[in-house]
């Protein structure tokens, strides 16, 4: 099966002419002279791309790259893929409109139904499909005045360590806000599990803490418009929600009437491992939010819900730039290519192999502190070897303060009081409560300068990365679901290399 076409350059980078240096150069200084001071990427990545097909970037000065951040995970081709250009050049040649608002057109009756028939049945059989502006935030947006219209109530449940977005109502929700109207959530997890015992055990200390906030008629949080997650989160560290989680998550939504969205903006279309991430544990949610990968390179951002959520009136949100028919164009060649080809089935493949090979690499650097990801979404947490630790989890981070139903949470999961809570979520040493079973192993702590040493390695080899997490100590792969056996072993390689330069110099 031929999964993509590399350009006839893609591989080692070439020598750098005088020329090419100025260039580089000169665009990089008027860039730093007329960009906003809130530019991110480009102050990691001193680059200026000019070519690039497939896994490889080819800078201003020559260099070649492979890029493993892709577009922050929307080039599920890669770059200038042949069934995405076609797509495109089809379009321009057809003399078809450009822009067309929310009109129906052809191109948009393609896309809209082969993204249904890629959704989970029980969804797609009863979905409304709502066009929003360009970019993910513009979804979530929606979809917070969807649930929040439709159930007459005011307030979100959300997770510590979320992104959704940018834009107020997206920030709002994401884990650094703080607002009242959301309620803030712990997103299990084991390398750093805020309950400090990690695997099963903390997903369901979780669970019980969400289920107990809900019914605890003193818990402060009224009932929700409704809850929403990421079924992997990928700004904040690729933790993979557990399978038995989630479908706890949505039980709880369920039997009390709110509504569940998944934020599969960066883990769709393939990524994980299965077509869309809730698929892997068979959850169905109310209203999803999908962008990125789905416009297959190209702006463009839809909320797909169930119809008896579809109460708004016309007008209620809309976008100018929600009719972007070139990358409808290229967004149906790209769900129909990953379909067609296996690609989530392949990303799972090797996904697996390449997280068995970095988990290697974790042993034999004591600086890697965990290994973690599903499919091409992997996450390499760096942490530093020599710190001090304490196994006491003094108010953790991840544990929002809500009152009594702290407390109610951790004793319901054994059906005994624990008597190590106080007051507003306060913990002593819940490592030693005999209540929890035995402690997951205490994370070290986290190394962003090392992390920061590391993507910078491997720039330096020819390897774009990027970083995340709770501390930016999280080196992040997103790869292209098209590469092959060869080229996801030249990234682990790579990064490896990486790895054993660093440790060297910070040793």
């Amino acid at each position: 099966m031929a999964l993509t076409e590399e350009a006839p350059w893609e591989g080692d980078a070439r020598g750098t002419s005088a020329r090419e240096s100025a260039l580089h150069d000169g665009i990089l200084c008027r860039q730093s002279a007329r960009e906003s001071a809130a530019r991110t990427y480009a102050r990691a990545l001193p680059i200026v791309p000019v070519r690039a097909r497939g896994l490889t970037i080819e800078g201003a000065d020559g260099r070649r790259y492979l890029d493993c951040l892709s577009g922050a995970g929307t080039l599920a081709l890669g770059h200038n893929h042949p069934v995405v250009l076609e797509a495109i050049r089809k379009v321009l040649d057809s003399g078809a409109p450009l822009h067309t608002l929310d009109l129906a057109t052809p191109v948009k009756d393609a896309f809209t139904t082969e993204l249904f028939q890629t959704l989970p049945p029980a969804l797609a059989d009863r979905a409304r499909i709502q066009f929003c502006g360009p970019a993910g935030t513009d979804a979530v947006e929606a979809a917070l005045k969807l649930v929040r219209t439709a159930t007459g109530r005011s307030g979100l449940l959300a997770f510590a360590g979320a992104y959704h977005g940018m834009t107020a109502g997206a920030l709002e929700v994401s884990g650094g806000a703080q607002d009242v109207r959301v309620a803030r959530l712990p997103y299990p997890q084991d390398y750093r599990c805020p309950f400090g015992v990690g695997g099963p055990r903390g997903a369901e200390l979780a669970a019980r803490w969400t289920e107990t906030l809900l019914d605890d008629t003193k818990s402060g949080v009224p009932l929700p418009a409704g809850m929403i997650l990421e079924p992997v989160q990928g700004e904040g560290g690729v933790i993979p929600a557990p399978d038995t989680w989630l479908r706890r998550m949505r039980a709880l939504t369920e039997s009390r009437g709110i509504p569940l969205i998944a934020d599969e903006v960066q883990t769709g279309v393939g990524r994980t491992g299965a077509f869309w991430a809730v698929d892997h544990s068979g959850v169905v949610p109310d209203v999803m939010v999908l962008s990125k990968a789905i416009g297959g390179s190209l702006p463009l951002a839809v909320l797909v819900y169930r119809d008896d959520l579809d109460v708004w009136g016309p007008g209620a949100h809309a976008g100018t730039f929600r009719g972007n028919q070139l990358a409808m164009a290229a967004g149906t060649a790209t769900l129909a290519h990953v379909r067609e080809n296996g690609l989530a089935e392949r990303a799972a493949v090797l996904g697996t192999r390449m997280m068995t090979q970095l988990r290697a690499l974790a042993r034999e650097y004591p600086c890697i502190g965990d290994v973690r990801g599903r499919g091409l979404m992997i996450g390499v947490e760096l942490v530093d070897p020599e710190g001090n630790t304490s196994p006491a989890l003094t108010a953790p981070a991840d544990v929002p303060h809500t009152g009594k139903g702290a407390a109610d949470a951790i004793a319901a999961a054994d059906g005994a009081g624990a008597a190590h809570l106080t007051g507003a979520g306060h913990t002593d040493d819940l490592s030693a409560d005999p209540l929890l079973g035995e402690p997951a192993t205490t994370p070290l702590p986290a190394a962003p300068a090392l992390a920061a040493a590391v993507r910078d390695a491997c720039l330096d080899r020819g390897l774009i990365v990027e970083l995340g997490g709770r501390h930016s100590s999280v080196v992040r792969l997103l790869p292209p679901l098209t590469i092959t056996d060869e080229q996801a072993a030249a990234i682990v390689d790579r990064l490896a290399d990486a790895l054993a330069a660093v440790a060297r110099t910070h040793s």
